[in-house]
């Protein structure tokens, strides 16, 4: 048998490397960080034919290998074999068959490195549609390289590359030959060479444009986008997120009828089943929200949406560079906040930043779910669309008009006012690749799940033990939660809280909220379920609050969420993107007052009004 081998993707962003890494590797695939950085790391395997064990490693997309940021500074270090944790055998260089001109002249960059490289001639089934013709042999005879034409999207498509890499003994490739110092001009020599092109390539892609990228209707029609998003999250999870609460139901009623009464009954049923089911019914909205940001990335309409926006995005001192990271940061402000590294501007880049975790993450989900169906009656408006759905949108807004405002601020008192003006490539638009979808989703959920036996179940854990212990002294009156240390910690608290209407029972479930915003339902529901009666469970939460809480109280704490810091995952991420503690305080720091402010005014405004 054959070594095993371990080859690098690489390339430009746009390429089509990551559905390249999909076809190859299918769900044997992994996400990770790299040492000491906060760049993920993206490998998987697979078994060629011949039974060679290939380890595959998905680098990070770059425009050039000259680029500073974190993540060009590991696919550089990657490439050049100096990196401590991956050291590839071989490099594919993946490459857009249709945009040889953009890409060519990073396949030149890398060849200069001297290391063993192919080069995988990637999206040919989109090049021969076009009606483009390239010439594989005479540009592989130009570069000295070996080409190889792949389509990432459809199976099969790699079987050349796999062919290769498993038929050739030893891929260390001669050391290439030095490149001309202008690139510019050897890839106009690679192209007149070896590239036919038709009088028009990209009809399709003009006509689209001329609709989407309109100032007036392509805003229209990314706002109706967005809105059908936010409807689908609450109107489309909801039949599986009623089959996975049944199913936690009849496990709690399992638990209530098998198990003695007593600690371990308590916890099995009120923090394992209850805490964790009240997060788990989610999922199905979280995967909604994440099919529709992956579709629409994979489709090519993310670039196009960053253009359209860049001129509406400057009036707030941004460029429209900023809003794939802010668009990431609606399914968790984390992956947004390192997708800011793709924004070469310092002042730019920290003012996303900032206003990135006011974009309504996925973790939210949760709690609004939570609260509007408790407190919004559930009817439809015009016969079709849902009145929970618009409270959930007008919540989005808020979050939005809240970063904007942010925003402004930030500009008004900045020194430099300078402006920046946006240049990115536009990607040719595409089907999205059900396959592509799968895997991105079932990787969400992988994470998701993970985050709930870890995270979650962990800081359920703790709080059941805080709401049960010491317990309630013998003579003494009033429920037992009162007694326990969350208890004691939660009515302190509900002397600041107070004046926005928070009980001592929503103040307990904020302190683990803090790991992770949708703690706090899981925390409510251990909170009230060892408070109440022995029928009662965490299953039943929505009808419990809406029963015990004033309506202005359920108002109050969803403006909370929209504004709050409630994620010390995006505080750790913030200080180490920005290696400031200051910007962690900052950030802390007005995020608390905006949600307080926001609350107050909810609050009240709800009392005057009801």
């Amino acid at each position: 048998m054959t070594s095993a081998l371990t080859i690098a993707l690489v390339g430009n962003p746009n390429c089509g490397k990551t559905a390249l890494f999909n076809q190859l590797t299918g769900a044997r695939q992994k996400v990770a960080n790299y040492a000491g950085v906060t760049v993920e790391r993206k490998e998987g395997e697979f078994t060629a034919p011949s039974g060679r064990k290939v380890r595959v490693i998905d680098l990070p997309g770059t425009y050039s290998l000259l680029a500073m940021g974190p993540d060009e500074i590991v696919t550089r270090d990657v490439c050049l074999g100096l990196h401590n944790e991956v050291r590839p055998d071989l490099i594919v260089c993946v490459i857009d068959a249709t945009n040889l001109r953009l890409h060519l002249r990073f396949v030149l960059e890398v060849k200069q490195l001297g290391r063993p490289m192919i080069v995988a001639l990637n999206m040919m089934d989109a090049t021969v549609a076009r009606g483009i013709s390239i010439d594989r042999e005479k540009l592989a005879q130009a570069l000295g390289l070996t080409v190889i034409e792949t389509v990432g999207i459809k199976a099969g498509g790699t079987r050349a590359l796999i062919e290769f890499i498993d038929s050739a003994a030893t891929p260390a490739l001669p050391v290439p030959a030095s490149v001309p110092e202008d690139l510019h001009a050897e890839v106009r020599r690679l192209l007149d060479a070896t590239v036919v092109m038709p009088s028009r390539t990209s009809a399709i892609d003009d006509m689209l444009d001329r609709i989407f990228l309109s100032p007036l209707a392509g805003l229209l029609i990314l706002f109706t986008v967005m809105f059908v998003v936010f409807q689908a999250v609450f109107a489309g999870a909801a039949p599986l997120m009623e089959l996975i609460k049944t199913g936690f139901d009849w496990l709690s009623a399992v638990a209530e009828q098998t198990m003695p009464e007593g600690l371990l009954r308590s916890f099995v049923r009120d923090c394992l089943i209850g805490g964790l089911g009240s997060v788990v019914v989610f999922l199905p909205q979280i995967l909604i929200l994440f099919l529709f940001i992956l579709s629409l990335e994979e489709s090519g309409y993310l670039p196009r949406a960053a253009f359209l926006l860049d001129k509406p995005m400057s009036m707030a001192g941004l460029t429209g560079r900023s809003f794939i990271p802010l668009l990431s940061s609606f399914a968790c402000a984390i992956p947004g906040i390192m997708a800011t590294r793709s924004i070469h501007d310092h002042r730019d880049r920290m003012t996303t930043i900032l206003i990135a975790p006011l974009m309504t993450c996925s973790a939210r989900l949760p709690v609004y779910t939570l609260l509007i169906g408790a407190f919004i009656p559930e009817q439809t408006i015009a016969g079709f669309l849902s009145f929970r759905g618009l409270v959930l949108f007008a919540l989005y807004l808020a979050g939005i008009s809240g970063g904007v405002l942010v925003s402004m601020v930030i500009t008004w008192f900045r020194r430099d006012k300078t402006e920046h003006s946006l240049i990115m490539e536009l990607p040719s638009y595409r089907l999205p690749n059900i396959r592509n979808l799968g895997i991105g989703l079932l990787e969400r959920a992988r994470i998701f799940l993970r985050r709930i036996t870890g995270t979650i179940f962990a800081a359920n854990t703790i709080l059941w033990v805080l709401t049960t212990f010491p317990g309630k002294p013998v003579g003494a009156t009033g429920p037992a939660i009162d007694y326990s240390m969350a208890g004691i910690v939660g009515h302190a608290m509900q002397v600041l809280f107070a004046p926005i209407g928070f009980n001592w029972q929503i103040c307990v479930a904020l302190i683990p909220g803090l790991t992770a915003r949708e703690v706090a339902v899981s925390a409510l529901g251990t909170v009230y379920s060892v408070s109440a009666s022995g029928n009662e469970a965490a299953q039943q939460l929505g009808n419990l609050i809406a029963g015990q809480w004033p309506l202005a109280t359920g108002m109050s704490l969803l403006a909370w969420y929209v504004f709050a810091p409630q994620c010390m995952s995006t505080l750790a991420v913030i200080r180490r993107e920005t290696g400031s503690w200051k910007m962690v305080g900052i950030t802390a720091g007005y995020l608390f007052v905006l949600a307080y402010i926001a609350s107050f005014v909810a609050y009240h405004l709800t009392l005057a009004l009801t």
